[in-house]
């Protein structure tokens, strides 16, 4: 490359894989300019010979890392969602046409982008990745541990206290109808089941640590139905709202609104789009479903005379999903604003 366009060099895109990195670069007037294939270890020493410019990359696992590096370095370092770079690519599907989609997003003005993570924020998303993980893998054990009873002619009701109170029972009762292999193995799967249920609690103390110690959490706290889960995980996912202009938009970016389908002057609007963090958007559907399961306290809530009103017009489904995109807004604003909800500070609170 000419020394007179390199120093021209206005956005580079990279592709970001494993082991390599592939990088594309346009200058000022449109022209590519760089197309390189790099080792990961060779980041550092590669971009520092480089002038400095903007870097796109698509949001993934080690996104977040290159993008610090490259500030580090004086480099304007863009994160961009992948549904946004998709519209962006020619031809066929490769490395280097996915690092040249990232180089021309990358210099869209209003294209939204992913906020640069603290590594305090990935720790903190990392224990609730953690956690869900080891809530999954709980429930396939008691699924299975309640499908070897049914095969064995032995149910139990719905509830996993129904099980754990009953599993002991079941053994010493029914020990004529369970062979002994198969009794090794329920009591296997059943200490399976109490150490997931020990490193469960683990983590979710540290995550409630969390919460009352950092400052955002305790403030999204003080909103009914919001707890030490879904307080931790929107200043995991998002910090401080930057990203967003308003509440109505982390909702929409939650997946709690509805999927629209325009054309013609004519709007129609179906389910929620489900869009954005899936993990986010349960939890707070769960807070909106602990509040309606109290309809004596509506009263004490700011928001309670809207809810009175919505729950005498829409079933009890999609009224919890637009009871979570009112604690989604409500949510960010604090947030977003750093303050306390008007309202006093009720038990549901305490909830997720």
């Amino acid at each position: 490359m000419e020394k007179k366009t390199f120093d021209q060099l206005m956005s580079i895109g990279i592709d970001i894989g494993k082991d390599t990195f592939h990088l594309v670069g346009f200058d000022r007037h449109g022209q590519l300019v760089l197309r390189k294939q790099i080792k990961r270890l060779a980041l550092v020493a590669t971009f520092e010979k480089l002038p400095r410019c903007i870097v796109g990359m698509e949001a993934c696992l080690s996104a977040h890392f290159v993008s610090r590096t490259l500030r580090e370095l004086g480099f304007e370092p863009r994160i961009i969602p992948a549904i946004y770079v998709k519209p962006f690519i020619k031809g066929q599907k490769n490395d280097y046409n996915d690092a040249e989609a990232i180089a021309e997003a990358a210099l869209r003005p209003n294209l939204p982008i992913v906020p640069e993570k603290s590594q305090d924020q990935l720790d903190l998303q990392a224990l609730h990745r953690v956690r869900s993980r080891l809530v999954s893998r709980r429930t396939a054990t008691i699924n299975q541990i309640r499908a070897f009873l049914i095969e064995q002619g032995i149910t139990v009701r719905k509830g996993l206290r129904a099980l754990e109170n009953s599993f002991e029972v079941i053994l010493e009762e029914r020990k004529d109808e369970i062979s002994p292999r198969m009794r090794t193995i329920l009591i296997g799967l059943y200490g399976d089941w109490l150490w997931l249920d020990d490193r469960i609690e683990t983590v979710s103390k540290e995550i409630e640590q969390i919460s009352r110690t950092e400052e955002n959490c305790v403030n999204v706290m003080t909103i009914p139905g919001i707890g030490p889960m879904i307080s931790t995980a929107m200043v995991a996912a998002i910090g401080t709202g930057e990203a967003f202009g308003r509440g109505r938009d982390f909702a929409a970016w939650v997946g709690l609104v509805p999927r629209q389908y325009s054309t013609g002057g004519r709007t129609v609007l179906g389910r929620i789009s489900k869009r954005g963090s899936r993990y986010l958007r349960m939890l707070f559907v769960q807070a909106a479903k602990v509040i309606l399961m109290r309809a004596n306290r509506w009263a004490g809530f700011s928001f309670g005379d809207w809810l009175s009103r919505a729950s005498e017009r829409m079933n009890r489904n999609k009224l919890a999903v637009a009871l979570a995109n009112k604690l989604a807004g409500m949510a960010w604003s604090i947030l977003r604003h750093r303050t306390a909800f008007d309202a006093p500070r009720d038990e549901v609170a305490a909830g997720i």
